[in-house]
C-alpha cells in the first residue's frame, strides 16, 4: 500500500471526554485484584477478604498487598457483600479503589499517530460489559497500543468490565472520546488506516495488510457499525462464516482479526 496523503493536525480537535473519571469503585475476583495490585495503576484503599473462604491464592494476594503498602483484612461475609453489590462471582476478595482515570484521549491519539507501526482499537458503541472486558483482555495480550470508546451509549470501565478483562484494564490505555467519527477523521488525516469489521464487507480480514499503522473499528452487538462510521472507514473487512450461523460474537471476531494482525507483523 502507498502511504496515505497527510493533511490535518491532530491538535486541531479536542477529543477528551469531560467525564474523565469513574466513581469510587470496587474491583473483585482473584485475578483482577492481583493484577490491580501488580500494576500500581491506581490507588487502592484496602483489600478485603471474606471470612470462611479458603483459597491458596489469598496468601499471594495478602503478600502483594503488603508489598505495595495496601491494608488487607478479613471481614464478615455480610460486610464483605456491601462492597461487591452482592455479586456471586467475587471469589471472596475485593479491592476498594480510588476513582480510576481514563487515559487522556488527545495524548493517546498523538501516540498512535507518532507510531509508524501502531495498532489500536475503536469500539463503536459496544454495550455489553462482558464483551468490552474480553476485548480489552485480548488487546492487552496482543499488544494493542490503545483503545478508544465513545462517551455515550457504550459500556465504560465498570467492575464487570474489569472482571471480564481478568485485570487487563489495569494495563491497556483506554480513552473516552466525545465523537468517534471526528476521531476517525483525525486518524485518517495523519496516515493511520481505519479498518472496520463488517459482515457485509467484500474483503476477508486476512487480505488486509496489517503491517501498516492501523486502527480496527468494532461495532456494537447486533447492530454492528453505525452507518456513518462504516462509510468513514478506509476499508471494511469480514470474518467469513462457514457454518449455519451467520455471525460471531464481537469479542470473538475482534480477537480473530487482532491475532491475524499480530501474525502478519511478526513476519516483518
Amino acid at each position: 500500500m502507498k502511504p496515505k496523503p497527510k493533511h490535518g493536525n491532530p491538535d486541531s480537535v479536542r477529543l477528551q471526554s469531560k467525564s474523565g473519571k469513574n466513581d469510587r469503585t470496587s474491583v473483585y475476583g482473584i485475578a483482577p485484584v492481583m493484577e490491580l495490585l501488580r500494576s500500581g495503576s491506581r490507588r487502592i484503599e484496602k483489600v478485603l477478604i471474606s471470612e470462611g473462604i479458603r483459597i491458596k491464592k489469598f496468601g499471594e494476594i495478602v503478600a502483594l498487598a503488603r508489598e505495595h503498602h495496601v491494608r488487607s483484612e478479613k471481614v464478615a461475609k455480610r460486610e464483605f457483600l456491601k462492597f461487591v453489590d452482592h455479586a456471586v462471582n467475587h471469589q471472596g476478595v475485593v479491592a476498594v479503589t480510588s476513582a480510576a482515570e481514563y487515559y487522556d484521549a488527545d495524548a493517546l491519539l498523538s501516540e498512535v499517530i507518532d507510531n509508524t507501526q501502531s495498532l489500536s482499537l475503536i469500539f463503536d458503541g459496544i454495550e455489553d460489559p462482558g464483551n468490552l472486558g474480553a476485548l480489552i483482555r485480548t488487546a492487552e495480550v496482543v499488544g494493542v497500543d490503545g483503545v478508544f470508546i465513545p462517551e455515550r451509549r457504550a459500556a465504560g470501565l465498570t467492575e464487570a468490565v474489569t472482571r471480564s478483562s481478568a485485570g487487563a484494564t489495569e494495563y491497556v490505555k483506554v480513552a473516552k472520546v466525545m465523537n468517534v467519527n471526528r476521531l476517525i477523521d483525525d486518524l485518517k488525516d495523519n496516515n493511520v488506516w481505519v479498518i472496520g469489521a463488517s459482515g457485509d464487507a467484500d474483503m476477508d480480514y486476512w487480505d488486509w495488510d496489517w503491517r501498516q499503522p492501523s486502527v480496527l473499528v468494532l461495532g456494537s452487538e447486533g447492530r454492528g457499525l453505525h452507518r456513518l462510521t462504516s462509510e468513514k472507514c478506509d476499508v471494511l473487512v469480514k470474518v467469513p462464516m462457514y457454518g449455519k450461523i451467520d455471525s460471531l460474537n464481537v469479542s470473538v471476531a475482534g480477537g480473530v482479526i487482532l491475532y491475524e494482525a499480530r501474525r502478519q507483523r511478526s513476519k516483518t
